[in-house]
C-alpha cells in the first residue's frame, strides 16, 4: 500500500521546520495560498477505475489508482459521485483534489489490515499505528472537498493497549504535508480522532459537520502544524471538539514543532465527555499564536476551554486570543487553567524548571456567559514560572461562582458584569495587576513533586 514504511523515523529532516511568527495576529494569517489550489488540470471519475459505490465491494484499489493516476498527469480533481464506497485507508498525492458528490458516502473498512502501519503520532509520541482513512506523508496541495460524507468503521475506534499497542486509524490524517484544504463534508466516526494533521502547514477547514462522541473522539487535533484556519464548522464529540498540541516530554521538546498560527472562528461546538476547545496537555513543542473569536459554546461536560499541561513538558503557551464567544450548557465552567498536572507524564520528562512550561498573555474579552457553574478555575499555576500577562474583560451573564486565579502577574480584569452567583467573585493568591480590588485572599495550590534530572541524558531514537 501507498506510504506503507514511511517515517520509519519519528521524524525526517523534509518535514516542516518549526520556525516561530512575530505576533499573535500571525493567528490571521494570510491563507489565500492555502484556499486556492488552482484549477484542475484534470478530473478523474472513480467510477471509470471500477469503483462500484455499492458499499459492499471494496473500492480501495479502484480509488487510489484514480488518486495515483490523478497525480502522475500533474495533479487535478478525482470526483466520487453517489454512492457507498467501502474502502480501506487510501492515500492523497501532491496536486490532487478528492471531492465527494452529494449522497457520496466513504465507508471505511472494518478491517484493521486495510491500514498500512507506520509511524503516527499518539497522545504526543510517535509511535507506530495504522494510518487514517484517508491519509498523506509529506504530499503538497491537496484536499479533501464534499458535500458528501466520510464514515469511519465504528469498531476500529478506541485506544492502543498493551496487548494491541499499534495506534488505531484516525479519519483523515495528513502527516508532513504543506498547503491543503478540508471543505464541506460531514464525518462520523467513533472513539477515535476525526482529523489528524500533523507536522502540516498551511492548512483550511471550513464548513465540516463533525460528529465523534463516545470515547476518546476528538473532533479536530491540530498536532505540532503552523498557519491553521478553522472557520465555520459545526462539531459535536465526545473527547474535545478541537486540541491543539505539540509534542509530549523530551521528545517533543527536542524536535520542538511549534503549533502556531492558529485561527478559529465562526464555529459550534458541543462536547459530551471534556472539554470543546483543549489547548494541550501535549505542549513539549510549544503552542502559541492562538486566536478563538466569534463561537457558540453550547455544551461542555467539563469546560469550554481548557489550557492544560504539566511539569515535565517544557517549552510554552504563549499569545492565546479569545474574543466575542458565547457560553451555555457547561458542566464544570467556562474556563480551566491547569499548569500543574494534566495529562500523563511522560517516560523521559523535561527535567526541572526548564521542565515547567513558560505561560504568557492569554487574552479573553467580550465573553457571554449563560448559567456556567464556574467563571474561572485558574489556580493550577506554578509559582516558578507565573502566568505572565491575563486579561479578561467586558464579561456579561450568569455564574454560579466567579473566578479563582493564582501565581499571575499583570492580571487586567475589567468590566465583569456576570450575576447570580455565590461567594466572592474574585479569589486570588500571588496574584498583581489591575482590577484586583476587593478580591478574597486563598490559600496556594499543592504542587506536584519537582522532575529529577535523569542520570543518563536523554538522546532521540
Amino acid at each position: 500500500m501507498a506510504g506503507q514504511g514511511l517515517l520509519a523515523a519519528p521524524v525526517a529532516s523534509s518535514l516542516i521546520s518549526c520556525s516561530t511568527a512575530a505576533s499573535a495576529t500571525k493567528a490571521q494569517a494570510d491563507t489565500s495560498k492555502t484556499a486556492n489550489l488552482g484549477t484542475p488540470k484534470i478530473t478523474l471519475n472513480v467510477r471509470d477505475f471500477g469503483a462500484t459505490g455499492n458499499g459492499s465491494t471494496k473500492d480501495t484499489v479502484a480509488i487510489q489508482q484514480a488518486l495515483d493516476r490523478c497525480w502522475v498527469l500533474g495533479g487535478g480533481e478525482v470526483v466520487v459521485p453517489a454512492g457507498n464506497y467501502l474502502t480501506g485507508a487510501i492515500a492523497l498525492k501532491s496536486n490532487t483534489i478528492l471531492r465527494f458528490e452529494k449522497d457520496a458516502v466513504l465507508l471505511g473498512s472494518p478491517d484493521f489490515a486495510d491500514y498500512p502501519v507506520m509511524q503516527v503520532r499518539w497522545e504526543g509520541k510517535w509511535i507506530p499505528g495504522h494510518v487514517g482513512l484517508i491519509y498523506a506523508v509529506e504530499a503538497n496541495n491537496i484536499g479533501v472537498v464534499g458535500p458528501g460524507k466520510i464514515m469511519g468503521h465504528h469498531d476500529l475506534g478506541g485506544r492502543p493497549t498493551a496487548e494491541k499497542p499499534l495506534r488505531h486509524p484516525a479519519l483523515i490524517e495528513p502527516i508532513g504535508c504543506n498547503t491543503m484544504r478540508f471543505e464541506d463534508f460531514s464525518t462520523d466516526y467513533f472513539r477515535m480522532w476525526c482529523l489528524h494533521p500533523t507536522y502540516c502547514e498551511n492548512i483550511v477547514i471550513k464548513n465540516l459537520i463533525i460528529r465523534s462522541t463516545g470515547g476518546n473522539g476528538d473532533g479536530i487535533d491540530i498536532d505540532s502544524c503552523k498557519h491553521v484556519r478553522i472557520e465555520g464548522c459545526d462539531i459535536n464529540t465526545g473527547d474535545d471538539c478541537i486540541s491543539l498540541k505539540s509534542g509530549r516530554g523530551m521528545e517533543g521538546y527536542s524536535l520542538l514543532h511549534t503549533t502556531e498560527d492558529v485561527h478559529i472562528s465562526n464555529c459550534t461546538f458541543a462536547d459530551s465527555i471534556f472539554a470543546c476547545i483543549g489547548i494541550g496537555s501535549e505542549t513539549s513543542g510549544g503552542i502559541r499564536n492562538v486566536r478563538i473569536e466569534h463561537c457558540k459554546f453550547t455544551f461542555a461536560q467539563t469546560h469550554a476551554i481548557y489550557i492544560k499541561t504539566r511539569p515535565g513538558r517544557g517549552a510554552f503557551i504563549e499569545d492565546i486570543i479569545v474574543d466575542d464567544i458565547d457560553v451555555a450548557g457547561t458542566v464544570a465552567g467556562f474556563l480551566r487553567l491547569n499548569m500543574l498536572g494534566s495529562g500523563l507524564q511522560d517516560q523521559n520528562p523535561v527535567p526541572g524548571d526548564e521542565g515547567i512550561p513558560t505561560v504568557r498573555n492569554w487574552q479573553f474579552s467580550n465573553i457571554r456567559v449563560k448559567d456556567v457553574p464556574v467563571l474561572i478555575d485558574g489556580t493550577a499555576v506554578h509559582p516558578n514560572k507565573p502566568l505572565d500577562g491575563f486579561s479578561f474583560i467586558n464579561v456579561t451573564g450568569t455564574c454560579a461562582k466567579g473566578i479563582s486565579l493564582a501565581n499571575i502577574k499583570k492580571a487586567k480584569l475589567r468590566d465583569i458584569k456576570v450575576t447570580g452567583y455565590t461567594g466572592p467573585l474574585l479569589s486570588i493568591s500571588n496574584v498583581t495587576g489591575s482590577g484586583l480590588e476587593g478580591a478574597t485572599t486563598i490559600d496556594p495550590p499543592k504542587l506536584p513533586d519537582p522532575v529529577p534530572t535523569p542520570t543518563q541524558p536523554y538522546r532521540l531514537g
